[in-house]
């Protein structure tokens, strides 16, 4: 039998469904939020308000339900440009700017503020998180050096982050990751000094440490200020400004995480912007905020395993950029 990324088996030994993500077949357990009643909670963290100020706050959605933006809680100080990352039960927060190693963490399923969890190994704002079911990824980012630095954390464990070793391609701000239970793509980004941006998609093995390796090139234009999300199978990437021309672009693409290869054409966001941010569930991903080039409060979501454009999911509490997404949904991997 030729197996395909979302086949579905049950397994006799276990007593449980699975899932095969193109690399190895995966439970789906009964405690995971997309299971429960509520569904997958998603979280939005920090960023820029049309002033222009840095802002602590922290909304939460229903994935699954589409609706307005919730206040969650604060983080410990006013940033944007943090790194999120997430497990079924915890979202942890990492960097921003103004420049910090901060880390810090929520339960995403109550409301609350933030806990101290420790520090990153260098400060830095303008970094990516990404996560397994178990370890949160810290990588590149800018402070204002362009950093090559990734870190990991043990996401139920709180400490200092460790090294988990470099981005290989070029040092630089990363937009966004999207992740398999094995695997975290690193999704284009910028450098500064002087300003280039980069097409790159690289990866790393989650569970062991080491330097990326290239997985291949977003094809819809060489573009920064993405927002990604992911299930066990497919990554979602949206948005992004074409740098230095044409400028904003509503574009998504695609890539099948555990199959090397350029992106492939999505559909269209229901608005043209960067910096905005995504999160979301085993089957559901939402877009959210961004500017264009006014900052904006729009989300609109995509169904992660069919191919097509937007549709408007609601509005944030507040018309921001340069925030991080996370969720509790598909194990953590959203």
């Amino acid at each position: 039998m030729n197996l395909v990324a979302g086949s579905i088996r049950f397994n006799t030994d276990s007593s449980k469904l699975e899932i095969y993500n193109g690399e190895k077949w995966w439970e789906i357990d009964s405690t995971s939020p997309e299971l429960q009643t509520g569904g997958t909670r998603g979280l939005f963290a920090g960023g820029r308000n049309p002033s222009g100020n840095s802002v602590n706050q922290i909304q939460f959605i229903s994935v699954d339900s589409s609706g307005n933006g919730t206040d969650f809680g604060n983080l410990s100080g006013s940033r944007r440009g943090i790194g999120g990352c997430s497990d079924r039960t915890r979202g942890v927060f990492g960097g921003g700017n103004p420049v910090t190693n901060t880390i810090e963490f929520v339960t995403i399923s109550s409301t609350g503020d933030t806990t101290n969890f420790g520090d990153l190994t260098v400060a830095r704002d303008y970094l990516a998180g990404g996560n397994s079911s178990t370890r949160g990824i810290f990588a590149g980012g800018l402070s204002p050096a362009n950093h090559n630095t990734i870190d990991f954390v043990t996401i139920a464990s709180t400490g200092n982050a460790v090294d988990f070793g470099d981005v290989t391609l070029q040092a630089r701000q990363i937009d966004d990751t999207c992740e398999s239970p094995t695997r975290c793509v690193l999704i284009a980004g910028i450098k500064g000094g002087p300003y280039v941006a980069y097409n790159y998609l690289e990866y790393i093995t989650t569970s062991t440490t080491g330097n990326t390796a290239d997985f291949g090139d977003l094809t819809n234009g060489v573009r920064y200020g993405l927002g990604s999300l992911s299930n066990a199978i497919r990554g979602v990437i949206g948005g992004g400004d074409v740098y230095p021309s044409p400028g904003r672009v509503n574009h998504i693409d695609f890539i099948t995480i555990a199959t090397l290869g350029n992106s492939l054409d999505f559909g269209d966001q229901t608005d043209t912007f960067h910096y905005g941010t995504a999160t979301g569930s085993s089957t559901r991903g939402v877009f959210a905020g961004g500017n264009s080039p006014a900052r904006i409060n729009s989300m609109c979501y995509i169904q992660i395993m069919t191919k097509g454009d937007a549709v408007d999911f609601g509005d944030l509490n507040a018309a921001l950029d340069t925030m991080t997404g996370c969720s509790n949904g598909n194990g953590g991997l959203g």
